[in-house]
């Protein structure tokens, strides 16, 4: 028996992302990287500051990644002053997945000198207008801003503020991350802001440019059977198409 497609609120297909899909480079002048991604009427600007510091001792001769996400008030009434509330840290730490489980950046390339001095990347996604899915907006942002980052100039052990180099900071890949929710028995990529407050589960995808799955995030009060997550990968799949074509 084949199941009837999913009606949505604003009529889109299940793995139909809202418009436009959009990126603006170059937000902040002093930043060694930086970025707006626009998903719908969602924004969210992503920037990159970097430093020179010791590595964890756990990892000597790589670089380090600190990933945080603030939603600013003036992005929806919904979010207030003060510290990361659980959702945004939440947006951090699967913006954080997608990268760090896919190897996107070589960490060892950011070793000045093994066990002393290594590069700090400081990845800071803030919100201005929030219409749904944050995930994905805030993962696009951060994917534009490392890819347009460069190192900056070094006095010594020192960063010399808001002065560059040619040198791009050493990616692998462009993990795209794509999330997809459950709403009754339908799923669907893209929550927009009312899909999202009725969704049951939620699956946030990390999917390669070879289509490779990197990174899985599962959210929400009800799971996805084995079926449903193996349907809302493909969907992923199909869907992160639209948001690598703003990459390239």
């Amino acid at each position: 028996m084949t199941k009837e497609k999913c009606s949505r609120l604003d009529n889109r297909k299940e793995d139909e992302y809202r418009k436009p899909i959009e990126i603006e480079l170059g937000i902040s002048k002093k930043a060694e990287g930086s970025a707006l991604a626009r998903i719908g009427n969602t924004e969210v600007i992503a920037g990159i500051k970097m430093k020179v510091g010791t590595p964890f001792l756990d990892n000597p001769d790589e670089g380090v990644l600190i990933t945080g996400v603030e939603l600013l008030p003036m992005s929806s009434p919904n979010f207030q002053p003060g510290p990361p509330n659980p959702e945004a840290i939440e947006i951090a730490r699967i913006v954080d997945r997608g990268i760090r489980e896919s190897k996107m950046i070589d960490l060892k390339k950011l070793c000045i000198k093994k066990g002393e001095l290594v590069w700090t990347i400081f990845l800071d996604m803030y919100t201005l207008n929030n219409d749904g899915n944050l995930i994905d907006t805030a993962a696009l942002a951060a994917l534009a801003a490392l890819k347009s980052a460069v190192l900056p100039k070094l006095d010594g052990d020192q960063v010399i503020f808001g002065e560059f180099t040619k040198t791009p900071l050493p990616l692998t890949k462009l993990p795209v991350t794509t999330t997809v929710v459950k709403i009754g028995d339908d799923l669907m990529v893209d929550p927009s802001l009312d899909e999202g407050d009725m969704l049951d589960s939620r699956l946030s995808v990390a999917v390669s440019e070879k289509g490779d799955i990197n990174a899985l995030q599962m959210g929400g009060t009800v799971g996805m059977t084995r079926e449903e997550v193996k349907r809302a990968m493909e969907i992923s799949k199909k869907a992160s198409k639209d948001l690598r074509k703003v990459l390239k």
